[in-house]
């Protein structure tokens, strides 16, 4: 493992490995432990470098389309709902130095947690728990251009439909999904769902949010024509991350208290098979031409591939302690 930060012909020697790697990307992972973030060649199956994010913690990473920048928003020391620190930064890493570019402040504490770019504006939607909303950033300029409401507290989560139009957020505490109308930067619903959510993902067709129910066995359905609740789809433990395949025939699910990930058949909601993996999987994410799933485990410092078709898995890959957030970076 290389560690960067130490001198400038460090970063020059790991441009260079960088750039010979086998992948034509890389796994973004967000190590909370160690408060570093993890570069991955997913084809060797080997991290490449961690980068320090300067202090405090950072969950969650969005990678920049052309795959030269990654966005790590400080929450803070705390758990969602707790007391502690509140992070008031996210952190812009130069993937081909590995080094951090530069520092986008709020002023003041507000937990930011969840970045995700909108896939047609181009613009980075950061979740700004304190706030009660979500920020929006020109990631350009790296200046904070706007804000949505999203009239609830603790909104930890956020997932973007294909189309752009729609913002949903997981409000952990007070157990909803806000909607929200981006182009117009307007609350449009919140819909109760249960005592406590985590987590929360679009259908590859935009029309079904899905979010998992910290209090019962299953996953919440949203129907997105009338943003009310469509179906639940029963467990065999307490689901966490969702993410759908690119042909919208499954969703994987994981299952942190079972140590497993469900693979869901959407046709008829029902989990169809499970498969083991380390201990305590927090996020998944598909890899662009759906074989393959990456899994973080906070407990084990790995991340688990799966091979989704037979759904096992194929390598477990050494990355940072307390493994969470995963992104997917296209080599520049």
């Amino acid at each position: 493992m290389i560690r960067l930060g130490l001198s400038a012909g460090l970063a020059v020697s790991l441009l260079a490995v960088i750039s010979r790697a086998a992948t034509p990307g890389f796994l973004l992972v967000a190590n909370k432990g160690d408060q570093t973030l993890s570069l991955v060649d997913v084809v060797v199956g080997r991290q490449l470098a961690t980068v320090q994010e300067g202090g405090k913690t950072g969950h969650e990473v969005a990678a920049s389309p052309d795959g030269r920048r990654a966005f790590v928003p400080i929450y803070g020391d705390a758990g969602v709902g707790h007391p502690g620190t509140d992070g008031q930064v996210i952190r812009v890493i130069d993937l081909l130095q590995c080094t951090i570019a530069a520092t986008i402040d709020f002023g003041r504490g507000v937990r930011p947690h969840c970045a995700v770019f909108g896939p047609k504006d181009g613009l980075l939607y950061v979740t700004t728990e304190l706030n009660n909303a979500v920020a929006v950033i020109d990631p350009t300029t790296l200046n904070i251009v706007g804000s949505i409401p999203t009239g609830q507290p603790q909104s930890h989560m956020l997932a973007i439909s294909h189309d752009g139009r729609r913002g949903y957020t997981a409000n952990v505490g007070p157990g909803t999904v806000s909607v929200l109308d981006l182009a117009e930067r307007k609350l449009l619903a919140t819909i109760p769902i249960a005592p406590m959510v985590q987590r929360i993902a679009v259908s590859m067709d935009d029309r079904r949010v899905f979010t998992a129910d910290q209090t019962a066995l299953r996953l919440v359905v949203i129907a997105t024509a009338t943003n009310t609740v469509q179906a639940s789809i029963p467990l065999p433990g307490l689901a966490y991350g969702t993410a759908p395949t690119p042909d919208g025939r499954w969703l994987l699910v994981t299952l942190p208290t079972i140590n497993k990930v469900g693979l869901v058949d959407l046709a008829t909601l029902k989990v169809v098979r499970t498969v083991s993996v380390p201990k305590s999987p927090q996020e998944v994410i598909v890899d662009p031409d759906g074989t393959r799933a990456y899994v973080s485990c906070d407990a084990s410092g790995k991340v688990a591939v799966i091979e989704i078709k037979g759904l096992h898995v194929a390598q477990l890959i050494e990355v940072g302690p307390m493994a969470d957030g995963v992104a997917f970076a296209r080599q520049p």
